[in-house]
C-alpha cells in the first residue's frame, strides 16, 4: 500500500478533479539507478502482468483460469473481477472513490489478439465494469458503450444493478465536501487503475484494464482506461502496453499505441515505455499538471520480455510466469520522489 501511496504526490482537484496518493516535497531529475527486468529472448509463456499489489490477487486468478484450458479473455475478467469486487482497493469498482456528486462510476476495457475489443465508460451500478465490457466485445457490433447507454446493455445482459458506494467511501466523500467545498484544493488519496496483460499458452496476447477512475473527478470525467490506443493497446504481431496514472496526460499522447508502436520499431518493452514517458514529460514540464504529474506504462513483447517504467517514482506491477511465480517487481523511473 505505501508503494501505491507514493505513486502520485499532489492533485489540485479542479476542472479535471485528479486524486493523489501521499504527499511529497521535493523530486530529483536525475533518473536514479534501479534494476529493470532483464532480457529473455526465449519466448515466455503463458506470462500474466498486471499493475500494482491488487495484480497479486488478479494475477493468481488470472493464472489459475489459464491452466484450467480458460481462454485469455475470460482469465483477464475473471483476474480482473477480484480487485472490482474487493472494497479494500478504493480505485477500483465496488467501494471505488466516488466522483464530487458522490456518485461511483467505473471504465474499463478488453482487447484480444484478433484486435477485437469492447469498452465501457461513466458506467454506474455495476460491480464488474470489465464483465460489461467484454458482452461490448462479444455480443455487440460497437466498441465502446457509455454512460446510460451502458448501463442498459449490462441490464439487457443480465447483470445487476447495485449500490457500489460503500459506507467508508461515503463518509471519506462527505468528509471531503466539508473540507474542500468544490474548490480547487490538494487533497492525499489513493488512486491507481489496475491493468493487465496477458500472453496465453499459444502465444498470443490479451489485455484489459479496470478502475472507478480518479476520486472527487467532475461527474462525467472519462480517463485512459477504457480508450483502447491509451489506457491500452495490443497488436498480436509485437506486444502489448498499458497504462496507470493520470489519465489525462496519457490520452493526450495515445500512450499504450506509441509504446506498441516503439516495439514494432524494434526497441526492447523498457525503451518503448522510457521513450513514451520522456515524451510525455516534455510534452508537460511547463504544463499546469507538472506539480503532480505521474505516468508509469507497462508492456510485453512476443518473446515475453517485460518491463515497467514510470515518470516518478513508486510504481510496482505484479509478475506472473512458470518459472518465478508470482511476484512484484519495481518499475524503473525517471524521477524520484523525495520524502
Amino acid at each position: 500500500m505505501s508503494d501505491r501511496r507514493n505513486f502520485i504526490k499532489k492533485a489540485a482537484l479542479g476542472t479535471i478533479g485528479v486524486s493523489t496518493v501521499l504527499s511529497c516535497n521535493n523530486l530529483t531529475s536525475k533518473e536514479p539507478v534501479v534494476a529493470a527486468t532483464a532480457s529473455n529472448k526465449k519466448a515466455v509463456k503463458p506470462l500474466v502482468i498486471s499493475t500494482w499489489n491488487h495484480g497479486l490477487p488478479a494475477n493468481d486468478e488470472t493464472w489459475k483460469q489459464l491452466k484450467n484450458g480458460k481462454s485469455a479473455l475470460d482469465a483477464i475478467e475473471a483476474g480482473m473481477k477480484i480487485p472490482e469486487a474487493d472494497p479494500e482497493v478504493r480505485s477500483v469498482g465496488y467501494g471505488g472513490f466516488p466522483d464530487r456528486d458522490g456518485k461511483v462510476t467505473l471504465d474499463a476495457c478488453i482487447m484480444d489478439h484478433n484486435s477485437d475489443c469492447g469498452s465501457v465508460s461513466f458506467l454506474q451500478g455495476i460491480k464488474h465494469p470489465i464483465s460489461v465490457a467484454k458482452k461490448v466485445l462479444q455480443n455487440t457490433p460497437h466498441v465502446m458503450l457509455s454512460g446510460e447507454g451502458a448501463l442498459q446493455f449490462a441490464l439487457s445482459e443480465g447483470f445487476k444493478e447495485e449500490n457500489l458506494l460503500t459506507p467508508e467511501s461515503e463518509a471519506d466523500w462527505k468528509k471531503w465536501l466539508e473540507e474542500s467545498k468544490y474548490k480547487p484544493v490538494i487533497n492525499i488519496e489513493n488512486h491507481d487503475t489496475i491493468s493487465m496483460l496477458v500472453i496465453d499458452e499459444d502465444g498470443n496476447i490479451s489485455g484489459g484494464c479496470t478502475t472507478s477512475g480518479a476520486a472527487w473527478k467532475m461527474h462525467g470525467r472519462v480517463g485512459d482506461s477504457p480508450i483502447i490506443g491509451a489506457g491500452l493497446f495490443l497488436d498480436n504481431e509485437v506486444g502489448a502496453a498499458a497504462a496507470t496514472g493520470l489519465g489525462e496526460a496519457v490520452l493526450r499522447t495515445a500512450g499504450s499505441a506509441m509504446v506498441v508502436e516503439l516495439m514494432r520499431q524494434g526497441k526492447s518493452p523498457l525503451e518503448a515505455c522510457k521513450e513514451i514517458v520522456e515524451r510525455i514529460y516534455n510534452k508537460h514540464k511547463n504544463h499546469k499538471d507538472m506539480e503532480y504529474l505521474q505516468v508509469g506504462f507497462i508492456a510485453i513483447n512476443k518473446n515475453g520480455e517485460h518491463a515497467g517504467y514510470s515518470l516518478r517514482s513508486g510504481f510496482n506491477y505484479a509478475v506472473y510466469d512458470e518459472a518465478n511465480g508470482n511476484r512484484m517487481e519495481d518499475a524503473t523511473f525517471k524521477m524520484a520522489w523525495e520524502e
